[in-house]
């Protein structure tokens, strides 16, 4: 298993906006592609501006290349992204899962 995290920041104004579209476009289109096994997104506020990271979990790397195209380290971004983030990560990171307890 895969673990895929990205990285985001946007100003904290426009935080729970942001967060109300990764849950109803992003999220969903993650878990549309076959071999993704999860979507977490966590957020953390600052003063100024607000983090938010995005973990899934995937079965393979084709898997994540049928989400994110050929280069899977390269981040996908979506049009309205640029209504919302502070600047535009070229990459994510991956891990591979060595252990998991399967608890949230």
């Amino acid at each position: 298993m895969i673990c895929r995290i990205w990285h985001g920041r946007t100003p904290r104004s426009k935080a729970d906006a942001y967060a109300h579209f990764l849950a109803s476009r992003a999220i969903p289109d993650y878990q549309s592609v076959p071999g993704n096994l999860s979507v977490q997104v966590l957020r953390r506020d600052d003063a100024d501006a607000t983090h938010f990271l995005t973990v899934t979990h995937w079965e393979s790397e084709d898997a994540i290349r049928a989400f994110a195209g050929n280069d899977v380290l390269k981040a996908k971004y979506y049009p309205e992204d640029a209504d919302f983030l502070l600047d535009f990560e070229p990459y994510v990171q991956h891990y591979v899962v060595t252990a998991s307890s399967g608890r949230a």
